[in-house]
């Protein structure tokens, strides 16, 4: 107890915990995302619970994670090299790496599973009969509650081993990546269902945070083949097609408010 007052004495500590903090919830989006998309497909029932476990067991991976840190630190280690020579960049750097570590591998793995899902979901909205998708009585495309949860498990595993070494990386203090960690997770924790009715009720947004998810999927594997792609251009782009989007939801609602009215002022 002693030893962890004296670390918050340090306002370097509070300084590096907000930072955390801010870049955990911004992390956790993508994963909140995909969390609320795949609970809509639920009956109505089950939604709620599956955004709730799929949170759960994000929070319990990413602590588990934080107890075996020199573990998660030697995923970054390569385990295989191809041999091949990418062609060189500006400075005459490879382009791209050919030694690949588990963590390398797991985030390809990730982003092709996002890939593939982000696909399908789109193709799946955009044609459904086409597609062959059993649909539900809303017309959406239905899965069962432990198909949900081994999908939200297996993301979970991907945001979960980003997540933390991204908290290693910006600090070394065991005891601020797990305050950091709970009080992300427990952000999400509220925001899941807010977000998630949000989704239900805008179609469109369903689409846009596909896109989303196709881009993360995309750049989680440039990231597993060494082409870092700096995080505030995603987040930017991620901002800025949301903000459009907003701007189109309140011109429908201010087109139907003017819509009803007409056909109010017409009945008179």
């Amino acid at each position: 107890m002693a030893d962890l007052l004296t670390l918050f004495a340090d306002p370097a500590i509070w300084a590096a915990l907000v930072t955390l903090i801010v870049l955990e919830v911004v992390l956790g989006i993508d994963n909140l995302i995909f969390i609320s998309i795949l609970s809509n497909k639920l009956p109505a029932h089950q939604q709620q619970r599956a955004r709730k476990v799929g949170i759960v067991l994000a929070l319990g991976l990413r602590l588990l994670l934080l107890t075996g840190i020199a573990w998660l630190v030697g995923l970054t280690r390569p385990v295989f090299d191809l041999g091949i020579s990418g062609a060189p960049g500006p400075h005459g750097e490879p382009t791209f790496e050919t030694a690949f570590s588990l963590r390398d591998l797991i985030l390809i793995g990730g982003g092709l599973f996002l890939v593939w899902k982000a696909t399908t979901e789109i193709h799946h909205n955009v044609d459904s009969e086409a597609s062959g998708a059993a649909l539900d009585k809303k017309g959406h495309v239905g899965i069962s509650f432990a198909s949900a949860i081994a999908q939200i498990l297996a993301l979970d595993m991907v945001f979960s081993i980003d997540s933390i070494l991204t908290a290693v990386g910006m600090t070394d203090e065991l005891p601020v990546m797990i305050i950091a960690v709970i009080t992300a997770v427990g952000i999400m924790l509220i925001a899941a269902d807010p977000l998630a009715n949000f989704i239900g009720r805008n179609p469109t947004v369903v689409m846009l945070a596909l896109g989303f998810l196709l881009m993360i999927g995309v750049v989680l594997i440039a990231d597993g083949f060494g082409v870092h792609v700096p995080k505030g251009y995603i987040y930017t782009a991620m901002a800025f097609s949301a903000g459009v989007e907003t701007l189109n939801i309140l011109a429908r609602r201010t087109r139907s408010r003017r819509h009803g009215t007409g056909n109010a002022a017409d009945s008179h």
